[in-house]
């Protein structure tokens, strides 16, 4: 292809063509509206076979370019119409939300203009909206102007740099060793971590990234809520202290993944506070609690934290990926920073350029700052809370609903947020712990195979539950129960076959 022939090609195919822009804008329109939106069941019911199938047919990289249009239209065919539809009532399985609308023309900002958020001169004005985004969350969860943070991908990095700059701290001040410079120190197999046994399993994973393994990580018990008892984690770390270990961060959890319970903040700030442990904060699930008067009391003690995680794409509910990772003391991005001349430059730093990539370990980001602002302000601070309340009014009667059938048992009949763990367990008949596992295991795949609700699964104490987690404000109470009631009725019908095979053992 000649110049003149590749320049004619690229003005059609950029950004700056605003004939092709609006093509692909309205066909990408029409297929999202047509495959997905207007889907009538979350999800299309096809099993993982036929949809391996079907993408192994796709032509990635044909000889000849095919127009945008055709290809937005056959990938509409084989993708859009057997994806999660995570906007439908019966979509309840994991912490996935249906994005809000705002967010969503955010989103073309964003991939419009392709900021990256390492350094000044890829996104100018962007690093100053991000920054003012941080001062603001910073605020909002009660931490000081000395404060500060950056936007991340979500919970797993927050955590990864709580646990990090936790880690580096604790060293310096104990033994005067810099992780960054010199590795690990060699007391480093004494370092331990203290989370609830309920913690998010990135806890385990960033310890083990971090050189310290999933040893380091100690779990505490929780009690009858599913919280971590603080009795325990006293005498913990009493325990390892006496052992001559290195107590050197707890994890707190204000929402876990399972049963939305969130841990006693305020009792486990005071003890962080006696060992002059780091404190972190996992709100990854929980933080959106801080937007609402009435459910921010829940988090009583979070500003104490010396770092907290908190995402967006869960009950901000923003596309994925957007969370954010907050420091108290900004001083603890040092452990971090590193100057690249091409990139972060130290003169840049002392002329107060914001080289966002500083307190990062991203280095090229998207501008995700930018849907959270517009949400924000769309929805406003008389809206957006009620998004969170509706659905924790939800859980509680839905699980009231649960709690009060005689075909199901429930674990948290009082949800803290709007996760709700229970099995189906006909009072009438005398199942076994095998027979209740099989039975609900094949209940959640009955429900995936026909399109008709994506629910979850897990375990408690070892034995197979179900879960709904109802981050959706567009689920109503009657949803749920006629879903309760389709569940009752392949439970039924499967116990029959369950029960029939027993006999013949």
């Amino acid at each position: 292809m000649n110049e003149q022939n590749w320049d004619h090609w690229f003005l059609n195919h950029s950004v700056g063509s605003i004939i092709n822009q609006n093509l692909a804008s309205e066909t990408t329109r029409v297929a999202i509206e047509e495959q997905f939106a207007k889907l009538s069941q979350p999800y299309s019911g096809a099993n993982i076979s036929e949809i391996k199938r079907m993408v192994e047919q796709i032509e990635i990289y044909p000889k000849e370019g095919v127009p945008l249009t055709k290809s937005l239209f056959e990938l509409s065919q084989s993708v859009l119409k057997h994806s999660i539809a995570v906007h439908h009532p019966r979509s309840i399985a994991h912490l996935h939300c249906a994005p809000l609308i705002p967010a969503l023309a955010a989103e073309q900002f964003i991939s419009a203009t392709n900021q990256s958020m390492d350094s000044w001169d890829q996104s100018s004005v962007g690093s100053f909206v991000e920054n003012r985004m941080i001062e603001w969350l910073c605020g909002l969860y009660g931490y000081s102007p000395t404060s500060d943070g950056v936007f991340t991908s979500g919970g797993t990095q927050s955590n990864f740099m709580g646990i990090h700059l936790a880690r580096d701290q604790y060293a310096e001040s104990k033994w005067n060793w810099n992780i960054q410079q010199k590795g690990l120190p060699p007391e480093a197999s004494k370092l331990r971590i203290l989370c609830s046994e309920k913690a998010h399993f990135t806890v385990q994973q960033s310890a083990a990234l971090l050189g310290l393994g999933s040893q380091s990580v100690i779990s505490i018990p929780v009690d009858q809520h599913q919280r971590m008892s603080t009795l325990h984690l006293q005498e913990t770390i009493d325990r390892l202290l006496d052992e001559g270990l290195e107590p050197f961060s707890i994890i707190a959890t204000a929402g876990t993944t399972d049963f939305g319970s969130i841990d006693p903040l305020d009792e486990i700030v005071e003890i962080a506070k006696q060992y002059s442990i780091w404190l972190h904060v996992d709100a990854a699930y929980g933080g959106a609690l801080i937007l609402s008067e009435r459910e921010s009391v829940k988090l009583a003690g979070i500003s104490q934290a010396d770092s907290i995680t908190v995402d967006f794409h869960k009950l901000f509910y923003q596309p994925i990926s957007c969370g954010a990772f907050l420091l108290r003391n900004q001083e603890h991005f040092g452990y971090i920073r590193l100057h690249a001349d091409y990139l972060n430059p130290e003169d840049d730093e002392e002329q107060g350029v914001p080289n966002l990539v500083n307190k990062s370990i991203q280095t090229t980001r998207r501008f995700d700052a930018c849907k959270l602002l517009i949400s924000l302000q769309v929805l406003g601070e008389n809206q957006f809370p009620k998004l969170i309340e509706t659905t924790i009014d939800l859980a509680r009667d839905v699980a009231h609903d649960i709690a009060n059938h005689s075909s199901f048992e429930i674990i948290n009949p009082n949800p803290e947020i709007n996760a709700i763990v229970f099995r189906y367990n006909d009072v009438n008949q005398n199942y076994s712990d095998h027979q209740l596992d099989k039975l609900n295991y094949q209940i959640r795949q009955a429900l995936l195979q026909s399109g008709s609700a994506v629910i979850a699964k897990t375990r408690y104490q070892g034995r197979v539950y179900l879960k709904f987690t109802l981050l959706n404000p567009r689920t109503q109470r009657s949803d749920i129960q006629a879903l309760l009631t389709e569940i009752t009725e392949i439970g039924k019908k499967l116990e029959g076959g369950l029960f029939a095979h027993a006999s013949t053992k």
